[in-house]
């Protein structure tokens, strides 16, 4: 949560007004002429994004153009007025419903700063909670995004496989979730042979983390988030340039227990859990080798044709232990291929599902919470390609092709048949700095899919916006 984003009185609050870009030019027609001199001579364009402040007492202290399209830009250039508007208290007047709870939640978002390991540059602007907004909805989701992001942003040194457990087990104890974690050699008595396999050269042994909540007779909704706390590639060493960023290979993870903690907060009927294989993919003289034969969980041997291909193998034995109770609904989230990055970029989380009408329904979800996302196929003629000659399957296919859908065909081979499932691979990070966006970790699919598990299991509960 960020309270600092929002001002429980009005008294001494600036007036915002928030206007529609097709509003524009009957606001201008209406200003008294000197006003409406000034403000064009001002060079207002009126255009989504512009943002304007004007003296004197007896008008709007600042005026903001939104497009009002529900678009993801457009929610982005309302984050991005916490940080635009001089600090200090704001209002708005009546917006209507819609309106105000996106640019309650938006602002709430843009509002977040990092600051574990610095002062922040400036506080962010405070807003008046809007009237009609259901707070408790914004804040649950503001609460998840802010803890999804400081878990990525958090450096390797601090958010090492122990860091994430205890991090996990903090929140499971403070919404009283219940909490275990196999730690090391256990994962081995436990069948878990990939997880232990790559996480087993790091000083920080390996674990799995298994959160649970809710009733047991409530629909099972399982997610299972990758925990690669950094990732040096293994012995298949990525270069600088490419392990520069490797503090966020637990995205995935931090994901998971973000939207977990909105689940329980808003007590959906479900029956919840969670699994976070953590790890850290490192170089010792155990280390995993190329070429060699593992046994998962589910029985199937993997044989590694690269050390670097290592979020899919710990997934692999977590989505095989999900499925061992038929969830009625399971998601996988992580930062796992370069492949989805170089065909959508950092905005776009790549989507996988092996149910259609599941898929449409999340991307519907997807557009009304402008919380974007782009489905790719699960394209069974590639399926051949992760033959071995030794084991059941290789973790990789030859050659640089299609490297995400590859990636998801080999996390499907471990997701029993019936079970709905959804895959995303996704960045959780902003590289170039945009409005309300600025360079660091960056929630991507949290309100989107807290809509889907809703709207599926407790229709009645769906923010009405």
């Amino acid at each position: 949560m960020t309270p600092s984003a929002f001002a429980s009185s009005p008294r001494g609050a600036r007036v915002l007004l928030p206007l529609p870009a097709a509003g524009v030019a009957a606001w201008l027609r209406a200003l008294p002429a000197p006003r409406r001199d000034w403000v064009q001579g001002n060079a207002f364009k009126g255009k989504p994004g512009d943002l304007l402040l004007l003296p004197g007492e007896e008008a709007p202290h600042a005026v903001f153009v939104f497009a009002g399209d529900g678009s993801s830009t457009d929610f982005w250039r309302l984050a991005s007025l916490p940080m635009r508007l001089p600090a200090g208290v704001w209002q708005v007047g009546d917006l209507g419903a819609e309106v105000a709870a996106r640019l309650a939640l938006a602002w709430g978002i843009g509002a977040y700063q990092f600051t574990r390991y610095r002062k922040p540059e400036r506080a962010p602007a405070q807003l008046v909670w809007p009237r009609g907004v259901d707070r408790a909805a914004v804040l649950r989701a503001v609460d998840a995004e802010a803890l999804a992001r400081d878990l990525i942003n958090t450096p390797a040194q601090d958010m090492g496989p122990s860091a994430l457990a205890q991090a996990a087990v903090r929140m499971a104890r403070q919404h009283k979730m219940r909490a275990r974690v196999i730690v090391g050699d256990a994962l081995l008595k436990g069948g878990y042979g990939l997880i232990h396999a790559v996480g087993r050269a790091a000083a920080d042994a390996p674990r799995l983390i298994d959160l649970t909540w809710g009733d047991a007779k409530h629909p099972r909704v399982t997610l299972v988030g990758k925990g690669v706390c950094f990732d040096t590639g293994g012995l298949d060493i990525k270069s600088a340039e490419g392990m520069k960023l490797m503090k966020k290979d637990m995205g995935g993870a931090a994901h998971a227990l973000a939207l977990a903690q909105m689940i329980v907060q808003a007590r959906l009927p479900v029956r919840l859990r969670v699994l976070v294989p953590a790890v850290e993919n490192a170089i010792a003289g155990n280390a995993l080798r190329p070429l060699d034969v593992i046994r998962s969980k589910k029985g199937l041997t993997v044989e590694i044709g690269n050390t670097d291909a290592e979020g899919r193998l710990i997934l692999a034995d977590a989505l095989d232990e999900a499925c061992r109770e038929k969830p009625a609904l399971l998601i996988d989230m992580a930062t796992l291929t370069g492949a989805a990055r170089v065909a959508l970029g950092p905005e776009l989380p790549a989507l996988f599902a092996n149910d259609d009408a599941l898929a449409a329904e999340l991307l519907q979800h997807s557009a009304r919470e402008a919380d974007p996302m782009w489905r790719m196929p699960l394209w069974q003629p590639y399926r051949p390609r992760l033959k071995s000659l030794v084991a059941d399957l290789n973790n990789i296919a030859e050659g640089p092709l299609a490297g995400a859908i590859n990636a998801a065909l080999f996390l499907q081979e471990f997701v029993a048949p019936g079970v709905p499932w959804i895959h995303l691979d996704l960045f959780g990070w902003n590289p170039w700095g945009a409005p309300g966006r600025p360079v660091g970790a960056q929630a991507q699919c949290l309100r989107a899919l807290y809509a889907l598990i809703a709207g599926r299991f407790a229709p009645e509960k769906v923010s009405r916006r």
